[in-house]
């Protein structure tokens, strides 16, 4: 175990103030993502240096497709989160240490987790398949050793931290793939087990602090895929965000606790697209279900195809010093 960062005692209690929930846990038990726990009025982190899941991916499958497109990132993930998703794709890991279980993993350092990325050929660490915000103690100390040994720092988040742990991570952290499930509080709270406001204040923090964004809504048919809803998401990312933020809008398939509903229909992710392209944002992407050549990049202002893509593998990239090579205009991103 090693003592959390982020929490103060209140007598025998302690309170994390890592993630939005910001839970008061008495002696004995475990916050709501069940690896951070009381002993002795001590608050410790149960996951750090015991990942759970390593693997090499491409950078696309995070997905990031304005980040370094092309490269291997070096993957991993502790058991446990903060959110309770009913869809969630990971529940095998995301929820095993719910209600005291046993902490699952493998010892992994930090300097380890770096060293091996780096003989990999990795360009990058992504913290991911969970949520990164509940092992925020391990992945810093990993995120620090990578910048000094020229690795870049990737999250994978449901962004339901808060502005603490955004001032944590911020220094070591180049990009974040961030979920906007949906645009509904009731959603949020019945479906995730969480807030909307808090991962909306994340993601224009994350901005602010110049942390290339890239958002994802994955599409549940009945829950979150109303018109009125999809156009609520993309005006936000174009007014609070920017218009060069991404926006991957990705298809459902039945899964966890949420396998009673069919996958996302075909023509609700093209209207998804089209909605985020008729708000004015200049990059959208389908996930799960590509059609035409919505994988691909093309130039916002001339529409010439920058970047080819084939489910996560680039097949062509002309992207020169960050710009259109056929008009020259800015296509934002991190590309070197």
């Amino acid at each position: 175990m090693k003592e959390a960062l982020l929490y103060e005692k209140t007598g025998r209690n302690v309170k994390c103030a890592m993630c939005a929930h910001r839970c008061v846990i008495s002696e004995g038990t475990r916050g709501v993502c069940g690896v951070r726990e009381n002993n002795g009025g001590v608050l410790y982190s149960l996951v750090y240096g015991r990942p759970c899941a390593v693997h090499i991916d491409p950078i696309e499958k995070k997905p990031l497709f304005h980040f370094l497109p092309g490269t291997k990132i070096y993957s991993i993930s502790t058991v446990g989160c903060n959110f309770r998703c009913m869809h969630c794709q990971n529940w095998d890991i995301s929820q095993k240490s719910k209600g005291g279980a046993p902490i699952e993993g493998f010892e992994m350092t930090p300097e380890e987790v770096v060293s091996s990325a780096i003989d990999d050929n990795c360009k990058s660490i992504a913290y991911t398949y969970t949520e990164p915000t509940v092992f925020m103690e391990y992945a810093l100390d990993t995120s620090k050793i990578a910048v000094d040994k020229g690795l870049r720092n990737v999250f994978v988040s449901n962004g339901f931290m808060t502005p603490e742990s955004v001032g944590l991570i911020a220094p070591y952290l180049h990009a974040d793939n961030i979920d906007l499930k949906s645009f509904s509080d009731k959603f949020y709270r019945e479906v995730c087990g969480g807030r909307l406001e808090p991962v909306l204040d994340t993601l224009k923090d994350m901005v602010r602090r110049k942390i290339w964004i890239e958002v994802t809504t994955l599409i549940i048919p009945t829950l979150n895929d109303s018109k009125e809803e999809l156009k609520q998401i993309a005006e936000y990312i174009k007014k609070e965000l920017g218009d060069h933020v991404p926006w991957h809008v990705s298809r459902f398939h039945p899964d966890y606790k949420l396998s009673n509903l069919p996958p996302t229909d075909l023509k609700k992710i093209n209207e998804a697209y089209r909605i985020g392209k008729d708000a004015g944002l200049k990059y959208v992407y389908a996930g799960n279900a590509p059609h035409e050549d919505s994988e691909n990049t093309r130039c916002w202002k001339c529409s010439e195809k920058i970047i080819e893509r084939s489910g996560f593998r680039v097949s062509r990239n002309i992207v020169k010093d960050g710009k259109c090579p056929k008009c020259g205009a800015l296509i934002e991103g991190v590309w070197s």
